[in-house]
């Protein structure tokens, strides 16, 4: 199934730009193309490779060029010889995955240069001086279990439908190559301070060397406090972004920042509410499951990326909760530079999840203890493990992007377990932000919200008793079949139209007899479901193919618009 995007690719160069662009450098060399792969039974070297894929796409994609699904027990191999331009000479090389699903094994020249679990986050290493000659053998092995390691896997599953979508394995974000001096910035924390009128910049760096921020024609040592006076706040009407660099040694950085403050307070009437910048600012979003039909986890290009979170804004929308997935860096900075909240999910992992758990509370509204760890098929404590360790390094991934506005550790009970400890993890990780520590149901009754999801029944807003700001979090999953631009003949959704012009006026009801109201009796943000459809899906606004928009968005941004 082909999106407007899919014959444009460029098969010598895909997903060109630099996947960075808050840690932007001019020495960069794109490793996204075509590679050398295998598929096996045994984790050795294979004796000789099945083909080429195109490297960011999953084999399982079709813009893979291959259409092949990685089995548990298997292996997946890539292969690539580099020659390094002549610029990288006598410099340290770093070698970046953006992403790879999900646990990974580099070789360099045959030697071992780094290994990663986690499906969702980047990676890593220092490889020069595994280089010979000017030239680098790259080779990667993929091993991926999907549910069956209980590790991070989102919405993906084996046996797949509904609201569960098609597996992916391998690389599925850039990989490039940095050419550094001995001294250089590994990495940026960049907190603005709205009271102080300033941000707050540190730099962890390799080498020795100090490092210093250079904005406004000053420069500025750091860790620092840089000023910004008389700043222009960040918001989804008003996004702006301050550009500045650092230096560390002859290593040069480009970065930027934003303005703004996210809060949750009391507003003039003493109802709690989510606040930007000091002010109360309702969150009116849609559920981003991030999914393609022709690249699965990975969009086709930037312009895809661009599409619907541009889509999303021309229909009055000011936020996204990014679903169960990480989106490659470049998809935060266009909300940032467009003006998008997004609410970031920590994606699901655990054992197999038991129906009375997971679905019994959307009709029940029951809610259970997460310390209880076989209800949630949370046994295996190193799973468990695992997964507090990529949440934190989520958080540290993430944290400069100024759109992030929410964290989101758990959803539905999906792997749920220690959510008030959890909770407290990452407040002390990022107090910046708000955190909805159980989206949806099994609320353990911490944090400054309480998070539903309504489907099945009108929505009418109840006060919190413990007076926390109240998030309905999933709403809505109206859907619609277009013949034509579906993935196939299955049709899931929360409650079925015939046409658009059911649909509309059904929408338009919602949002006029439910939520409207529920906003001026103080719920503080609504996210309906969903921004487009997703394989068996089919309750999205837009196709899946995102060929059709389902409803016209000025009549979208008319419908949605939510007054506090």
């Amino acid at each position: 199934m082909k999106t407007p995007w899919t014959d444009l690719v460029d098969r010598s160069a895909p997903l060109p730009e630099y996947p960075r662009p808050q840690m932007v450098r001019q020495g960069w060399m794109n490793l996204n193309g075509l590679w050398d792969y295998a598929i096996t039974d045994s984790s050795r070297f294979p004796r000789a490779f099945d083909g080429e894929i195109l490297v960011p796409f999953s084999p399982e994609t079709e813009l893979s060029g291959v259409g092949r699904a990685l089995k548990g027990g298997q292996y997946l191999w890539y292969r690539r010889t580099v020659t390094l331009p002549t610029s990288f000479s006598g410099r340290r090389i770093l070698l970046h995955f953006g992403a790879a699903d999900q646990i990974a094994a580099v070789w360099v020249n045959d030697a071992l240069a780094m290994q990663h679990a986690g499906g969702y986050l980047p990676f890593e290493a220092d490889v020069t001086d595994f280089i010979v000659g000017g030239a680098m053998t790259i080779t990667v092995r993929i091993s991926d279990e999907t549910e069956r390691s209980e590790l991070p896997r989102g919405k993906q599953r084996t046996r797949h439908g509904g609201i569960w979508y098609t597996p992916q394995s391998g690389i599925w974000q850039t990989v490039w190559l940095e050419a550094v001096p001995t001294s250089y910035v590994k990495a940026l924390r960049i907190t603005p301070d709205l009271d102080g009128a300033c941000v707050r910049v540190a730099a962890e760096t390799v080498g020795g060397e100090t490092a210093c921020a250079v904005f406004g024609g000053e420069e500025y040592r750091l860790p620092a406090a840089i000023p910004v006076p008389g700043y222009e706040a960040w918001s989804p009407e008003h996004p702006k972004l301050y550009p500045f660099s650092v230096r560390c040694g002859e290593d040069l950085v480009q970065s930027y920042f934003a303005m703004r403050s996210f809060s949750v307070e009391a507003d003039e009437r003493g109802v709690q509410r989510l606040f930007l910048n000091g002010k109360p600012y309702f969150h009116n979003g849609l559920l981003d499951q991030g999914y393609w039909p022709d690249g699965l986890y990975t969009a086709p290009c930037d312009e895809a990326m661009i599409y619907d979170i541009s889509t999303a804004k021309s229909m009055g929308y000011n936020m996204l909760r990014k679903h169960m997935k990480i989106e490659p860096l470049r998809w935060y900075y266009h909300c940032d530079r467009l003006g998008m909240l997004v609410w970031q999910d920590m994606p699901s992992g655990g054992g197999h999840y038991n129906p009375a758990v997971i679905t019994a509370p959307l009709v029940t509204g029951l809610h259970l203890p997460d310390r209880i760890y076989p209800l949630f098929a949370r046994t295996n404590r190193g799973a468990r493990e695992e997964f507090r360790s990529e949440l934190r390094e989520l958080v540290r991934h993430l944290y400069n992007c100024p759109c992030i506005a929410v964290w989101v550790p758990f959803n539905e009970g999906w792997g749920q377990f220690d959510a008030a400890a959890v909770y407290e993890e990452l407040r002390e990780l990022d107090p910046s932000r708000t955190i909805d520590h159980a989206s949806g149901w099994h609320d353990q009754g911490v944090g400054p919200v309480r998070s539903e999801h309504v489907y099945f029944r009108k929505y009418a807003f109840r006060p919190d008793k413990k007076g926390r700001a109240v998030l309905l979090s999933e709403f809505g999953g109206y859907n619609l079949r277009v013949d034509g631009h579906c993935w196939g003949q299955r049709d899931f959704g929360y409650k079925r139209f015939d046409g658009p012009e059911d649909l509309r006026e059904a929408l338009a009801a919602l949002y006029r007899d439910e939520i409207a109201p529920a906003a001026r009796e103080g719920l503080a943000a609504a996210v309906y479901t969903q921004l487009s459809d997703v394989e068996d899906e089919l309750n999205g606004l837009l196709t899946y193919d995102r060929k059709v928009v389902k409803i016209n968005p000025d009549i979208v941004k008319n419908i949605s618009k939510v007054e506090i």
